[in-house]
């Protein structure tokens, strides 16, 4: 009789260790689904940007430079800021949007 108490007894505190727990895996989810998803499907929309830059795109730095892309290399781009008087090297991980066709009508 002993042993059959004992046995419920550990039972129901399993039970209400798992309920406790509920919460925090809730808390879990949500910020997966809400956070870290949109914060990768982000990051890789960005590299993949950078990946296709092109040369005569125009684009804008981090730095709120904009230019049009004269050379491209493994990880820089050279921008024309100037019409062709003045021209700098930049990182592609600082081109941050391309205004290529903004201002453009057809």
């Amino acid at each position: 009789m002993k042993l059959m108490l004992i046995l419920l007894q550990a039972a129901e505190s399993s039970e209400s260790s798992w309920m406790s727990m509920l919460p925090l895996f809730l808390i879990l989810i949500v910020f997966y689904f809400f956070f870290i998803r949109p914060q990768t499907k982000k990051t890789k929309e960005q590299k993949k940007f950078r990946e296709a830059l092109q040369k005569g795109q125009k684009v804008v730095t981090l730095g709120g430079i904009h230019g049009k892309i004269v050379e491209v290399n493994e990880t820089t781009v050279v921008l024309d800021i100037s019409g062709g008087q003045v021209k700098i090297t930049v990182e592609k991980s600082a081109i941050v949007v391309d205004i290529t066709e903004v201002g453009q009508t057809k």
